[in-house]
């Protein structure tokens, strides 16, 4: 935020520093020149008011939109963590299957690689 409000700062210094470099070098009458520096006066202040809210708006945007994201990866974990639940309890009956079977299979390769080496 202290990135956003330098850079607007510098833009109104600029725009005035700007302002009033081009006002001084161009010859004009008093009253002409006081009515120039009055409507650039408007213009800036416009701008700046303008600036402003675009501001504002982007801050209120940011954060009703990191509000979603908070929301989202909420629910997000929340439908991971009953995916992960369920998966569990379907696999579980399984397990002491798939234990009992991955143990015959082991038995299986130590018999075969007994008979090699005996021939």
């Amino acid at each position: 935020m202290a990135n956003a409000k330098s850079l607007f700062l510098g833009m109104a210094v600029g725009g005035v520093v700007s302002a009033t470099v081009t006002l001084l070098s161009t010859p004009s009458s008093g009253k002409k020149f006081r009515n120039q520096m009055k409507d650039r006066t408007l213009e800036l202040k416009k701008m700046l008011l303008s600036l402003k809210q675009d501001g504002l708006r982007l801050k209120q945007q940011i954060q009703e939109t990191s509000q979603e994201g908070v929301a989202l990866i909420k629910e997000l974990t929340q439908d991971m963590k009953k995916s992960v639940t369920e998966w569990k309890k379907t696999v579980e009956p399984h397990q002491k299957n798939i234990h009992q079977y991955l143990e015959q299979i082991e038995s299986s390769l130590k018999d075969l690689e007994d008979k090699v080496k005996k021939q």
